[in-house]
């Protein structure tokens, strides 16, 4: 008989942060399935420059995404490797951050800032950072988090 005391072994995908049926694709730990199908709805974004007057301002580039009847404003900031993404809080604006995660990899920093600290998001903003950028830390969202938002704007 086997000894209990030693290590059991498990397969790759048994592993603590998998159920045994979903495999990693990319950057993203989720349901091959659904990365399919946000990819095709990144496809479908329609994207405008916000309007600003006549030149734009110094600072970060403000798009508005627009997918069915639901628009984000997204905001990018980017230094070389630092990046900051600014996302309006909403199944649009993850979908964004997802897609951005997906291409880039894994931010160093998620966060999340509440309505009315921002005027540019008076709806409240999710934030994701590459290369030691701050994010806002009124909350932390995980990935998860962004993931079943997201799902929203598959509709």
């Amino acid at each position: 008989m086997r000894s209990l005391l030693s290590a059991i072994r498990l397969p790759p995908l048994a592993g603590p942060d998998g159920d045994g049926v979903s495999e990693t694709v990319g950057p993203l730990t989720i349901d091959p399935g659904l990365l399919v199908r946000y990819r095709a709805a990144g496809q479908k974004i329609a994207w405008r420059e916000v309007s600003t007057g006549t030149r734009r301002p110094a600072g970060p580039r403000a798009r508005i995404a627009h997918l069915h009847d639901e628009e984000a404003r997204v905001e990018v900031e980017a230094r070389g490797a630092h990046v900051r993404i600014t996302a309006a809080s909403g199944p649009v604006g993850a979908l964004v951050l997802l897609l951005e995660i997906d291409r880039r990899g894994s931010p160093s920093a998620l966060g999340a800032q509440e309505a009315g600290r921002n005027p540019s998001f008076p709806s409240g903003a999710i934030v994701a950072a590459w290369g030691g950028e701050s994010v806002p830390e009124d909350s932390r969202p995980g990935l998860h988090d962004l993931v079943e938002l997201a799902r929203y704007a598959l509709a």
